[in-house]
């Protein structure tokens, strides 16, 4: 236990040393610097599905925009049973601001997620009808405030990027959310470190698909969404076809974007996570196995040699589990402190972390199950399964 101890230690020192500063919250988008002298079009594509409860928020603040440039907002209604379409007309009308266009793609063809399609139908009349420079891809659960895309766009022609992409802020109001949203954003990070995603040259390549720039040219030179019409995890995929391209992208933190979707229970929670965790380790069962084993000697061994040391008088395993639980809490700190919340949840990772491993066995038990990705009504079917 003592050599697992050791080894998990090790892990932490590399983690917190050497990759990529993970754990900090201070990659955000940059202020100041000057403005354009002539503002680029921008087309605004919110594929929905079903959202209702949240489009009242989200949509009038896209309408809302004060951007000193052309710009114009497209809602993809992707199939909606709830009035999303509907509302969002009335929002329209009701609210002002830029033009609003509600337009529906019919069901995705087989290969293609409904998502990507509506993206897809989304673009291509963007582009026929205001032959936009850029264009804001943003969820229909995502707020943002009334200087939001002029800062964006200020930020993507500043420093000549082709996609520049925010992590919303998740919302977190109830215990469930304290405990689980922020340690997303978290573990998010560590596998795709922002400062490695924003190095030119680095073959690390990840976005958030919540709010996503990205200049109509790179677009075309990735293929995009074409090219990964059958992405669950899209926001990935995206970022990689446009790196793969050539362009230059951007994430990092988000001040002037939050969700405002509610996941009140662990359950909605487990759903979002399970339902492409197997997908983010590419259906590879020797990913998962490394995945689980990972978890377990990084967040899990710390605790356990920690408490079970000091409990048998075995000090020398209680210092090296406490030390790779203090440097994991350390490292948890900043995220907590961007989500405004309390830091006693930081020694509570492991915990955490335990049930983002069940979450994960559980995702690759449905795909093997041949249930696939499930999300908004839709099962997207396993990429070996017979169509």
């Amino acid at each position: 236990m003592a050599l697992t101890a050791g080894i998990s230690l090790a892990a932490w020192i590399w983690l917190v040393v050497g990759q990529g500063g993970f754990w900090r919250t201070d990659v955000r988008l940059p202020r100041g610097g000057g403005e354009p002298a002539v503002w680029p079009k921008v087309a605004v594509v919110v594929p929905a599905r079903d959202e209702a409860e949240v489009l009242g928020t989200s949509l009038p603040s896209l309408l809302a925009q004060a951007y000193p440039g052309s710009a114009e907002v497209f809602l993809v209604d992707d199939g909606s049973t709830d009035g999303t379409g509907e509302l969002a007309e009335k929002l329209g009308a009701e609210h002002g601001g830029l033009p609003l266009t509600v337009t529906s793609p019919g069901e995705p063809p087989a290969g293609w997620t409904g998502k990507l399609w509506a993206v897809r139908h989304g673009i291509a009349l963007a582009r026929e009808r205001t032959g936009a420079e850029y264009l804001l891809l943003t969820d229909a659960d995502i707020a943002h405030r009334p200087d939001s895309l002029r800062a964006l766009t200020a930020a993507a022609v500043r420093a000549d990027l082709d996609m520049v992409s925010l992590m919303a802020r998740l919302r977190v109001q109830t215990g469930w959310e304290r405990l689980i949203v922020p340690a997303f954003v978290y573990f998010f990070a560590q596998l795709y470190p922002f400062r490695w995603i924003n190095r030119p040259g680095s073959r690390t390549a990840a976005a958030a698909g919540g709010c996503v720039l990205i200049r109509t040219t790179a677009v075309t030179a990735a293929g995009v969404p074409d090219s990964i019409r059958q992405s669950v995890i899209d926001d990935v995929a995206l970022a990689r076809a446009v790196k793969r391209s050539g362009g230059r992208i951007w994430l990092g933190l988000a001040e002037r974007v939050d969700s405002v979707r509610p996941y009140p229970g662990l359950g909605e929670l487990w759903r979002m996570v399970s339902r492409s965790a197997y997908a983010q380790l590419r259906h590879n069962p020797a990913l998962l196995a490394g995945t689980v084993l990972g978890l377990a000697l990084i967040y899990l061994v710390p605790p356990a040699a920690a408490v079970g040391g000091a409990l048998a008088g075995a000090w020398p395993l209680c210092a090296l589990g406490a030390a790779s639980w203090a440097a994991m809490t350390g490292s948890y700190l900043p995220m907590l402190r961007y989500y405004g919340q309390p830091l006693w949840l930081a020694p509570l990772l492991p915990y955490t972390a335990a049930l983002y491993l069940l979450m994960t066995v559980h995702s690759a038990v449905e795909h093997y199950r041949g249930r696939g990705a499930a999300w908004k009504g839709r099962t997207y079917a396993r990429p070996d399964a017979t169509v």
